[in-house]
């Protein structure tokens, strides 16, 4: 393979490439029983190369669940309305829709495995909060928010999603969880009604 001759010059591209290939193995195959040998065959690869450009399993998919979120956070910067509640709706339309649930799944299978492994998984635990959390705040300070108040609503914000997401992932019960989401974002707008400066 290309990656174990160390002689030839690095291809600083294919990291990129190979985690666009691995995120769409994880979002197949999960990640519990992830091993590297036919994860590396089935994008192309070799789990030498892998661990090259990863250091190890956990890095690597720690890396590619990064840059999913990421590319998250561009898809919901691009959101323009006029109310933070409208804002989370449009958010919740692209979460919660079926294209999107495999990624959602992934996610939290990750944060379960995480949990059990706080020591392993720190810095993923802290970017999946912080990433989302600093995100929101940014939104909420150009609108006017004072960062404490911000930062307050954007906990009840991450807070609602997740849990709304889990419970739709284990139960499938659309209807009722979007009559949920439709009552909780009725109440966003008035968290902190004296909030803004």
């Amino acid at each position: 393979m290309y990656f174990e001759w160390m002689s030839r010059p690095v291809d600083e591209e294919r990291p990129v490439e190979l985690r666009a290939a691995i995120l769409q193995y994880l979002i197949e195959h999960g990640i519990t029983d992830l091993s590297l040998r036919p994860l590396a065959k089935a994008v192309g690869s070799s789990p030498r190369a892998l661990l090259y450009h990863f250091d190890s399993k956990e890095n690597l998919v720690i890396s590619v669940l990064a840059d999913m979120r990421q590319q998250q956070g561009a898809l919901f910067a691009q959101i323009r309305t006029k109310t933070l509640a409208e804002a989370c709706g449009e958010m919740w339309k692209i979460l919660s829709s079926p294209n999107f649930e495999p990624q959602v799944r992934l996610f939290f299978e990750l944060y379960g495995i995480a949990l059990r492994q706080p020591l392993l998984y720190k810095e993923f635990l802290a970017s999946a909060v912080d990433d989302w959390l600093e995100f929101t705040v940014k939104q909420l300070r150009e609108d006017g928010y004072q960062r404490r108040e911000a930062m307050l609503v954007a906990t009840t914000v991450l807070a609602g999603f997740r849990g709304f997401l889990l419970d739709l992932c284990a139960t499938q019960d659309r209807l009722r969880v979007n009559r949920a989401v439709s009552a909780w974002l009725q109440t966003l707008d008035t968290i902190v009604p004296t909030s803004k400066a």
